[in-house]
């Protein structure tokens, strides 16, 4: 096998295990999700434990690239494109990190019923799944347009952040005895808003990779 071949052939290993890595926090954050709206307190244990694959999938990541940079000695095109690799890798470990902060605060609450209702939330995991998905399906298909869109959908998430965190100040002002729970919930909006932040870091490194230059999305 000529040098190019094989270097073809272990760049594909990496993308392997980059959609891998992906599809493993995705599934995490949503099952996260789910266990905080039907209190699965076991559940969430569960994707607390398993944590340790999604950083072992990174660290296989990083150490394949590192290895690939000694060994082939890339060209500027290819280098860039390990690089992008090991930074996107590391916000969908972030994904993960924020869907174990996700499942904490379902076992902080437990089994008590949401004070108010909690629709924008909702709608927040909707979006920001939907984002990583198709940041994703972007980035293996190198389709820049895409992650254009993918990025526009962040001001939703956004918007929708700044109304919930609104409203939950609000019912703990009128109901002090649901505090707690509320700053909890708070938090849970905060990891949704930052996955739906690493969607769109993955979406402007997927146009460096293309084009050689950093683009800022939602400025």
């Amino acid at each position: 096998m000529v040098v190019r071949e094989k270097f073809e052939q272990e760049l594909k290993e990496v993308q392997d295990q980059f959609i891998a890595l992906s599809s493993l926090a995705i599934s995490t954050l949503n099952k996260s999700f789910n266990a905080l709206i039907s209190y699965e307190v076991d559940d969430a244990l569960s994707i607390i434990e398993n944590d340790v694959y999604i950083n072992r999938l990174e660290e296989e990541i990083n150490d394949r690239v590192i290895l690939l940079i000694a060994k082939q000695q890339p060209v500027a095109t290819d280098l860039r494109r390990l690089i992008v690799y090991i930074k996107a890798a590391h916000d969908m470990e972030r994904v993960g990190d924020y869907a174990v902060n996700i499942a904490k605060e379902t076992i902080r609450m437990g089994k008590t019923e949401f004070a108010s209702p909690i629709n924008n939330i909702e709608k927040m995991r909707t979006i920001t799944i939907t984002m990583l998905n198709e940041v994703m399906k972007a980035f293996i298909e190198e389709n820049i347009e895409e992650a254009r869109k993918v990025a526009e959908l962040d001001d939703q998430v956004d918007n929708l952040y700044g109304q919930t965190i609104h409203q939950l100040l609000k019912e703990g002002s009128d109901n002090p005895k649901s505090l707690s729970q509320v700053t909890q919930l708070a938090f849970v909006c905060r990891y949704l808003e930052r996955s739906a932040d690493h969607a769109t870091n993955i979406a402007e490194e997927l146009i460096y990779m293309v084009k050689g230059r950093h683009y800022e999305l939602n400025n």
